[in-house]
């Protein structure tokens, strides 16, 4: 829906070189005449209405019927179909993974303690570096 919208928008503000997110927005929707943001707003929600989320399920309930009508074959083909519902949420066990038990608790316990005091560099701080060291190589 919201990607329609976009498109309706896209349409009205770059007209043919907009960037649409479907191939077929330029001709299916309607285009508002002006570039006014009602006009645009008011268009984009009637996109949004048009191809609503109801409407893609309503063309898989359509796809069914019309191949059941069609003979037996279709009939048998869909009759196998299962709607899966989509997974909201997705988990990955980081410690079963690596073998490393304790590793968000350690990682936390990191977290706690004060980071390293800065010294800033100075006079007495490049004791380790060579000063007659040839970089002309």
């Amino acid at each position: 829906m919201a990607a329609r919208a976009h498109d309706v928008a896209a349409l009205a503000l770059r007209g043919r070189l907009a960037c649409l997110n479907f191939a077929d927005s330029a001709w299916r929707l309607p285009v508002p005449k002006s570039k006014d943001a009602k006009e645009i707003r008011k268009a984009a929600a009637e996109a949004a209405k048009k191809f609503g989320q109801s409407q893609s399920l309503n063309a898989c309930d359509e796809k069914e019927n019309s191949a059941s009508s069609a003979g037996d074959a279709p009939t048998q083909q869909w009759k196998n179909v299962v709607r899966v519902p989509p997974q909201s949420t997705y988990y990955e066990d980081d410690e079963a993974i690596f073998n490393l038990p304790g590793l968000l608790a350690k990682l936390a316990e990191g977290l706690l303690l004060s980071p390293p005091a800065f010294v800033p560099y100075g006079p007495g701080r490049d004791d380790d570096v060579e000063s007659d060291a040839d970089v002309n190589g």
